[in-house]
């Protein structure tokens, strides 16, 4: 299986801009720049897209593991918090915040060690190498 996006880009780092566009076609055309990047824009960047994917994959890695341990997720919502390091230009972690409805029959510690397996195991964070840190909050 491939997946695959597309970016263009004319002109300087800072006066240049580009487009984003993926497979699916959600990104089409879709508007970066520096100041999209480094400061406030409209438009994206690729931090904020790593950011998005890596919340999607926990998120769906969260609940893969509560069905194949034969529970029905209930609503999931994460936050993924990406800590750009402006000084060194990398990327220093990932902050995840889950913020979950319990679900009955499992235990805040069974479904913690479950998150914290999602955490590890997602395909997105597999592909990061940065660290990264859980906050699960119940409603």
């Amino acid at each position: 299986m491939h997946r695959t996006s597309k970016a263009h880009w004319n002109g300087t780092l800072q006066a240049g801009s580009g487009t984003i566009s993926s497979q699916s076609t959600v990104l089409k055309d879709t508007q970066y720049s520096f100041k999209t990047r480094f400061q406030d824009g409209v438009g994206t960047n690729p931090e904020e897209l790593i950011a998005a994917a890596h919340a999607g994959c926990f998120t769906m890695a969260v609940a893969a593991t509560l069905s194949s341990a034969g529970f029905t997720p209930n609503n999931l919502d994460t936050e993924a918090v990406l800590d750009l390091d402006m000084a060194s230009l990398r990327i220093k972690g990932i902050h995840l915040n889950l913020n979950a409805q319990l679900i009955d029959g499992v235990a805040s510690a069974a479904f913690n060690e479950m998150a914290e397996g999602a955490k590890a195991n997602c395909i997105v964070s597999k592909a990061l190498n940065v660290p990264i840190t859980l906050t699960i909050i119940y409603s």
